[in-house]
């Protein structure tokens, strides 16, 4: 990883996406240790995690971790997920939180040395691009090991960096569960905030 001490790093997850890369490599992500290992690569400004939540559910299996990254030194940036019904007649639930990690990596970026993306979506190149003619580096995480492949290539092409996803399991991947007490894990991910979920 290409980093310097000095520079100020922002972290920006697009949640779904990311839950979706480290589902597609068979680990869950343990937040905590993925904090830890960006802030001792440099001064890390700050951390955000982008998610849609659906509102009129009794009990929704992402809350509790939106709960804990909240309290856990994570900005949360969530939103109520827009139903409709497809052309088939199916019942489908919207969340997309692409403007969103867009408005703040632009308001962000004066205050910043270095973005760090978390997501393989090709609509974020011309973002890429936009932040990079302003001086700041960018990181994209996600995976190419994946089938298919996690990250769009104009992407990757784009960014200054790119780290695989697989690359960093040792380092912010969660522990087997009997050691969780020792490493202070957050509760696991267990339900994707997709930008499309179908319901019944």
């Amino acid at each position: 990883m290409l980093f310097y001490p000095q520079e100020r790093i922002g972290l920006f997850i697009d949640g779904s996406n990311l839950y979706a890369a480290a589902r597609a490599l068979g680990f869950d992500i343990d937040y905590k240790r993925l904090l830890e290992l960006f802030a001792a690569k440099g001064h890390l400004v700050r951390a955000f995690y982008y998610t849609a939540l659906v509102e009129d559910q009794e009990y929704s299996p992402i809350r509790p971790l939106v709960d804990w990254l909240d309290y856990n030194g994570y900005t949360m940036v969530t939103k109520p997920t827009k139903e409709f019904t497809d052309a088939a007649g199916r019942r489908k639930i919207k969340g997309n939180m692409d403007i969103e990690l867009a408005i703040d990596v632009m308001e962000m970026a004066e205050h910043l040395d270095h973005v760090v993306l978390f997501s393989g979506d090709g609509d974020f190149r011309r973002l890429v691009d936009a932040v990079q003619r302003k001086g700041v580096r960018v990181t994209v995480v996600s995976t190419v090991r994946s089938q298919p492949p996690m990250v769009a290539d104009e992407l990757r092409r784009q960014a200054d960096n790119f780290l695989e996803l697989q690359d960093l399991q040792p380092s912010i991947a969660r522990i087997a569960p009997g050691r969780e007490e020792r490493h202070g894990n957050g509760p696991a991910q267990t339900d994707p905030d997709e930008d499309y979920l179908e319901t019944a």
